[in-house]
């Protein structure tokens, strides 16, 4: 039978290997996207509640820094009702005391400056007053945007005017101004920061940019502000990744704007959040790779060495020796069940080889059955040609060589003879073939002493000597047939040579082709089959033949002593 040929494919270690990996690296992987979800969601709410906590901060600050400059302002004019002519007194103490109040000036109802008190000096010509606004209505307050004080000599800060009606009652005066340092307002703006880059400013109701920290950028158009913002009310709003928290001080109509970025506050986190992630998810699948390959090989491992083991009885069964394989329990199972097929093989093939070996002789019996009668027609037409031809003393002497050679080739039922009665078998035969022909040949031995202690197939050599005779010499004259048996390392060659007409290539082959019913050369094919059934394929006969020069027949067997002759 043709043996299958093996199917290559995936091993099991790979295919639980690459199964335990997915299903790990599946679990992470959606683990991961829900929580870089809900991380996202997360950071987006932590950076809308700091811009938010951020602006009201700073809503909280100045709305408290307003109200505590109203509240001078109130008092001034409390002051002012309570007691006219200590007013002056009252200024001066507020100036002295509140650095940040640059100056305090009053104006009559047509505008008219009436009075200005500052630790600075005052210009003796005033052309232009940036703080003087419009009078407010009955005891309200107003504030300016920021702006330069113009009416002080060599000084020129930075501030807001914070205007209060006094309708007269302060020395005839309709309105007093306080100009405030702004410097402490912008100075707190400058210093809140949401994110790395994210900030607040201040800007009126009409939109009007009251103060931004990158003010000089905006100045010289290297920068703009969203003009949407204006419409939006108070809360929270997301335009183009960019976070506007807006909130209106309640004591003045200024609001304070939060600007914070994604991409700072959360996206980058989220991206860093990402990076993380997929170290966390490589490191993972590494894990459970190296975890699965050792898991795999705990079950692959014995696994593979019970396919060894079966590849190997495979390869020589009769000569394999099993040993357990070791593992899990399914593994120990289908060890032991392959150790169980693996004796029960054996016996079949020894019960087999048993059968073969009773086979073979039974075949080498009929195979000498065949060779007996063919041999003893032959003698018998001798002798009876002798005895018609009267020659009765030739005739005794050719029946008691048969009786000779009958012997040898019974044997007591022997089926493997010495070389020694080998050879005595083969010179009767010679004999009665000499009696027969008429010495119209002769015939020669030449025998290695040490290869008669050999044993050898009975009727070996009668076979190969008869064809010889009836197909070889042809009963030419001086024909000559040369009997040789010598040692060859392990094994005895056994020689038939004759001077005979020869042989073709295709006449030898017919030699080993013929049909058992061809009498032609039926004795070289049978001696042929014998060795090769007792003794194997190696050995045989071969023949080398030149046409008109002659044939020789060789017979290759192994040595076979007395000790061992049963072994076969």
């Amino acid at each position: 039978m043709k043996k299958a040929a093996k199917v290559s494919g995936i091993s099991l270690s790979s295919v639980m290997t690459a199964a335990v990996v997915s299903i790990v690296a599946t679990a992470v992987i959606i683990a991961l996207l829900i929580f870089n979800t809900f991380f996202r969601e997360s950071m987006d709410n932590i950076a809308i509640t700091n811009s938010e906590q951020s602006v009201d901060q700073v809503a909280g600050t100045i709305y408290n820094y307003i109200d505590d400059m109203k509240g001078v302002m109130d008092s001034l004019y409390e002051a002012s009702l309570r007691d006219p002519d200590s007013v002056e007194e009252f200024i001066e103490d507020i100036i002295a005391i509140r650095s940040d109040v640059v100056m305090i000036a009053t104006y009559d109802i047509h505008g008219n400056n009436t009075g200005v008190r500052s630790n600075y000096k005052v210009k003796d010509l005033i052309t232009r007053n940036l703080s003087y606004t419009t009078v407010p209505t009955e005891s309200g307050i107003s504030i300016s945007i920021p702006h330069v004080v113009s009416v002080l000599e060599n000084y020129y800060p930075w501030v807001v005017t914070i205007n209060k009606g006094v309708n007269g009652s302060f020395s005839n005066a309709s309105m007093i101004a306080m100009d405030v340092e702004f410097s402490n307002i912008a100075g707190y703006i400058d210093g809140v920061g949401i994110g790395q880059h994210g900030y607040c400013f201040i800007m009126d109701g009409d939109g009007n940019i009251i103060y931004h920290p990158q003010q000089q950028l905006i100045y010289a158009g290297l920068k703009q502000e969203n003009d949407d913002i204006n419409g939006l009310p108070d809360g929270t709003h997301l335009q183009g990744g960019i976070i506007y928290t807006i909130k209106t001080i309640d004591n003045c109509e200024w609001k304070i704007v939060g600007v914070t970025y994604l991409d700072e506050t959360v996206n980058n986190r989220v991206n860093t959040m990402i990076i993380i992630s997929v170290l966390i998810l490589l490191l993972v699948v590494l894990l459970s790779f190296i975890s699965g390959s050792l898991f795999s090989r705990l079950f692959t491992k014995p696994v593979n060495k019970l396919t060894d083991a079966m590849r190997t009885f495979e390869g020589s069964a009769s000569k394999f020796v099993f040993e357990p394989v070791e593992g899990v329990s399914e593994v120990e199972s289908l060890s032991d069940s392959f150790g169980h097929l693996v004796t029960r093989i054996q016996e079949l093939m020894e019960e087999v080889k048993a059968e073969e070996n009773t086979l073979r002789k039974t075949e080498l019996k009929a195979l000498q059955a065949q060779i007996n009668p063919h041999f003893l027609y032959n003698t018998l037409d001798s002798i009876s040609w002798m005895c018609e031809e009267g020659k009765n003393d030739e005739a005794v002497l050719m029946v008691n060589a048969l009786a000779k050679l009958f012997r040898i080739s019974i044997s007591r039922g022997h089926e493997i003879i010495t070389i020694d009665k080998e050879i005595q078998h083969a010179e009767c035969y010679l004999q009665i073939q000499k009696f027969r022909y008429q010495n119209q040949f002769d015939y020669s031995f030449e025998i290695e002493e040490e290869c008669k202690e050999y044993f050898c197939n009975k009727i070996t050599l009668q076979p190969l000597i008869e064809n010889a005779i009836y197909h070889g010499l042809n009963m030419i004259d001086e024909g000559h047939i040369k009997i040789r048996i010598r040692s060859d390392g392990d094994d005895v060659v056994m020689d038939v040579e004759d001077n005979g007409v020869g042989m073709s290539e295709d006449q030898i082959k017919e030699l080993f082709l013929s049909d058992i019913t061809d009498k032609r050369g039926i004795g070289v094919k049978n001696v042929n089959d014998r060795i090769k059934i007792y003794f194997g394929d190696k050995y045989g006969i071969t023949i080398r033949s030149e046409l008109d020069v002659g044939t020789c027949v060789s017979v290759r067997i192994p040595k076979i002593t007395e000790e061992n002759k049963y072994e076969k």
